[in-house]
């Protein structure tokens, strides 16, 4: 298991980035969270096996391809703190 936090800049709130994320993860059955940050960006934890959070990756790039600049990824241990994924709202 591993564990993905993701930084998503450019034109990413406002576009329903964090439903498309939540759709997305759920579908692959990944687990974490996803919300806007006050300076614009969209943070997301993920944790689940490797290859699915790679798909998410390529998902969401696909989708909202047009709203990223940039992702900063950092690859962790999972914590399996997680049961779900969830949009966070502050």
């Amino acid at each position: 298991m591993k564990r993905a936090h993701i930084l998503y800049n450019g034109q990413v709130q406002g576009v329903g980035f964090r439903f498309t994320a939540e759709r997305i993860a759920l579908d692959l059955r990944l687990n974490g969270w996803v919300k806007n940050l006050t300076d614009g960006q969209v943070e997301v934890v993920l944790e689940g096996e490797e290859e699915g959070i790679k798909t998410f990756l390529n998902n969401v790039r696909n989708v909202m391809r047009v709203h990223i600049q940039k992702e900063d990824i950092q690859w962790e241990s999972a914590s399996g703190k997680f049961k779900t994924f969830e949009i966070r709202f502050r």
